[in-house]
């Protein structure tokens, strides 16, 4: 089997677009086609129905999906292990896409510069594609705010993360910061909550962001207000181009790690974890 196929439907699969596919992986789109028909003919199946404008997944596609994935992340990681060698240990780690401006990038540096002989495989997904990896033992731990409740996985608090709302208003009052200009950054559903009990008479938020970083920058580029990490935006109120918002609660968020129960990589995890 050539992982490469594997790869192709990927992207076919994400982009649902054979050219965007192609696009990405720098190959002409013909190739990225010769490639799907290959694969299905290995497999004596249809991957995607091409009936229709929009291609769709077939049954047996979907199920393919969690498969090379799973394929091709062991490949990535066998390869580095045995690239490896006696010359270290190596770590694989992901977290959420939330996590990791305001919290995993500086955690890398730290642990590079404590620990720069550890070989790292650093990605963030979605939390349910998180958990399936650390289940699957691709992931030596991941990092979420929201993490499953299974009996065979650890879940250890690293940090508390401190939502602040600012504004570019040197003097916004609380009720304008959540007004038509406000930005909301989804934290997970416990913030949802959290942020409906503290202002149940607020409007539904016009624009709605997945990560601080968007949010961050939309408001000094358009003027606004969001909620977002203090860490994350010190250097902005510090110079004065955002500013906290009188009355505004801090909502507090706590990030944890996951992990198998039992895993041979206990020692070297503690060690990591020790550097959030």
């Amino acid at each position: 089997m050539n992982l490469e196929l594997l790869r192709t439907f990927l992207e076919v699969e994400r982009f649902r677009h054979f050219g965007h596919a192609a696009t990405e992986l720098n190959l002409t789109q013909a190739a990225v086609s010769a490639r799907i028909r290959q694969l299905e003919e290995i497999l004596g199946t249809t991957l995607f129905d091409r009936s229709r404008r929009d291609i769709q997944v077939t049954p047996a596609g979907y199920r393919l999906i969690r498969l090379a994935d799973l394929v091709l992340a062991t490949w990535r990681k066998a390869r580095q292990d045995v690239a490896q060698g006696d010359a270290g240990q190596q770590l694989t780690v992901a977290g959420s896409l939330r996590l990791w401006d305001v919290l995993l990038q500086d955690w890398l540096h730290r642990l590079r510069n404590r620990q720069p002989d550890l070989a790292v495989i650093a990605e963030c997904h979605a939390p349910d594609v998180l958990t399936r990896r650390v289940l699957d033992g691709i992931l030596d731990f991941a990092v979420m705010l929201e993490p499953p409740q299974l009996e065979i996985l650890q879940i250890q608090a690293i940090a508390d993360v401190e939502l602040a709302l600012v504004s570019t208003e040197p003097a916004a009052i609380l009720a304008a910061s959540l007004g038509d200009d406000y930005v909301y950054v989804d934290w997970g559903l416990a913030h949802a909550v959290e942020h409906r009990r503290l202002f149940p008479d607020a409007p539904e938020a016009k624009v709605r962001v997945a990560q601080a970083r968007i949010a961050l920058r939309m408001i000094l580029a358009l003027g606004g207000s969001a909620y977002l990490p203090l860490t994350f935006v010190q250097e902005e109120i510090r110079t004065g181009r955002l500013h906290r918002v009188d009355g505004a609660p801090l909502i507090r968020r706590t990030a944890y790690a996951v992990f198998p129960v039992r895993t041979a990589r206990a020692e070297i995890i503690a060690d990591c974890l020790a550097l959030f």
